[in-house]
């Protein structure tokens, strides 16, 4: 075997599962506090080089979290290249938060907005400052967040000795002939004479500040644009370009294209709304741009299809370029179909080739280059199945689950209920799938869930043991998830192996 064939093997060889362990966790609750509504985190999101992280809550909040260890804030290069010190795994520190949007009430429509922050995006960083958009049901707003030397008062220009009074200096400015009036004193015209002048040094009873920049520095986080008034229906994504220069937001029936510098126009390039709305047969739940083709997008639907369109093809891509779909197996439909089979994420690979997917039951990783099917499924929920008519009845069906990759594509991660994540390994044969709960304790490995007869939720809702039981199912083999809590929102780091996941008001970080 040659070189070269030697590489090929090595690439082709099956990584081994990661070992993940607990991290940092911000703002964790202690036993038996509650949790208010408008502090259950809604959206996450690292930038692209993993030195910030920033979390939208249900409260139209925003906090950026920065990185703390050595290699974000200049730590030795000696350090960072000595071989005998293991390497470091992300840690963060709070930044700044700051209010991002506001409840609205729209008088045209009698319709109330909520403040909750669905999605943020980060931008390109320039001088020290950092950009982000922000996006709740119908308004986008685009960030600068940069750091202020502050200026203090730290001295006052007053002798207490020569401060007397304002005597002589007061008689300066007394009363002289004006011109204007005959040459007689005038009170209402009140001309000073032309020999009148400050006294050398100044006059000592006039204090005047003085300001000076101190070391200390404040975060000011200030809004640069409000983009509005461009979509009907819920905003449910944002997504930048790689050109910098223009980002997407997409709602249940429209795709719109806009440019950063413009916040009062944008072109629709996506419309699936049919003439009749009797006729609406899907709607749109998310959309991306491709990492590296400005050109290219792909959104999800309703009925668990992937579409990827070209925006050279013409001004409106209702025609798409390629289309993801797996066919039904034969004599599998039912009621819940439709309802489990909606994708509520989609996420393109670092390199752009793979799009990952999640609907509510599994993910699905897509190979651009090939459009007959996906070329891995993961099950996440598929011990819910036998569950599904008491999940329909308490809404849990239409929780929208998000999902991640790896920097290095090797990898995918995905959340569920009582606070569980699972990463499965995406290389061929690779059997890795681990379970993990966002929480301080150890981590529990997955074992297989045997299908139990369905059951009503309030028999089965009760809190996840703990230990080395598995997640899903309690020693009978009985579902033991608590359906209140679930894991929606999650992040990989873009470059290394650490995963930030949301629980409630949470934030739990993991590395591996």
């Amino acid at each position: 075997m040659n070189g070269g064939d030697e590489v090929v093997a090595a690439t082709t060889d099956v990584p081994p599962p990661l070992e993940w362990r607990f991290s940092q966790v911000f703002g964790e609750r202690s036993a038996g506090e509650e949790v208010q509504e408008v502090d259950i985190i809604s959206a996450i999101e690292f930038d692209k080089r993993g030195d910030h992280l920033a979390t939208g809550d249900r409260g139209g909040r925003v906090v950026i979290f920065e990185r703390a260890d050595a290699k974000s804030v200049g730590g030795s290069r000696r350090d960072l290249e000595r071989t005998d010190i293991p390497p470091r795994h992300p840690e963060f520190r709070y930044k700044t938060e700051f209010q991002s949007h506001e409840p609205e009430f729209d008088y045209l429509k009698s319709l109330e907005i909520e403040e909750k922050i669905n999605k943020i995006r980060w931008c390109q960083t320039a001088n020290g400052a950092v950009f982000l958009l922000s996006t709740n049901d119908k308004t986008i707003k685009f960030w600068k967040v940069q750091e202020k030397k502050v200026k203090k008062i730290c001295d006052m220009n007053t002798d207490a000795s020569r401060a007397v009074g304002n005597g002589k200096v007061a008689s300066s400015s007394s009363l002289n002939p004006c011109p204007m009036n005959g040459g007689l004193p005038d009170k209402a015209h009140n001309c000073l004479s032309n020999d009148f002048s400050f006294p050398a040094g100044g006059i000592p009873s006039l204090r005047l500040p003085v300001v000076v920049t101190s070391h200390e520095t404040s975060l000011l986080a200030r809004c640069r644009r409000v983009y509005a008034h461009a979509h009907d229906y819920h905003i449910n994504s944002i997504s930048n370009n790689s050109d910098g220069e223009t980002f997407i937001s997409a709602d249940d029936l429209r795709i719109n294209l806009w440019n950063l510098e413009i916040s009062n126009q944008s072109f629709n390039i996506v419309d699936v709304k049919p003439t009749n709305m009797e006729d609406l047969t899907e709607v749109i739940t998310s959309a991306e741009f491709h990492p590296t083709h400005c050109n290219t997008l792909a959104y999800s639907s309703s009925k668990g299809s992937v579409r990827l369109i070209d925006l050279r093809q013409s001004a409106l891509c209702d025609s798409h370029s390629k289309l993801f779909d797996e066919p039904e197996t034969a004599g599998s439909r039912s009621f819940f179909t439709e309802i489990i089979a909606s994708i509520s994420d989609i996420k393109f690979a670092k390199g752009g080739r793979y799009i990952l997917s999640r609907d509510y039951m599994t993910l699905k990783l897509w190979d651009i280059n090939m459009d007959s099917g996906p070329v891995r499924t993961f099950q996440v929920h598929e011990h819910l199945r036998p569950k599904l008519c008491d999940l329909y009845e308490n809404d849990f069906i239409f929780d929208k689950f998000e999902c991640c990759l790896s920097s290095d594509g090797l990898r995918v991660a995905t959340g569920s209920y009582s606070n569980l994540f699972r990463v499965f390994g995406i290389s061929p044969g690779s059997t890795e799938a681990t379970t993990l709960e966002a929480s301080k304790n150890p981590m529990r490995k997955q074992v297989p869930t045997p299908s139990r007869p369905s059951r009503s939720l309030s028999s089965i809702t009760r809190v996840v043991r703990r230990g080395s039981e598995s997640p899903g199912a309690d020693a009978n083999g009985n579902s033991s998830l608590d359906f209140t809590t679930k894991l929606l929102h999650l992040a990989w780091h873009p470059t290394e192996n650490s995963i930030a996941c949301a629980a409630a008001n949470s934030l739990y970080m993991y590395c591996a």
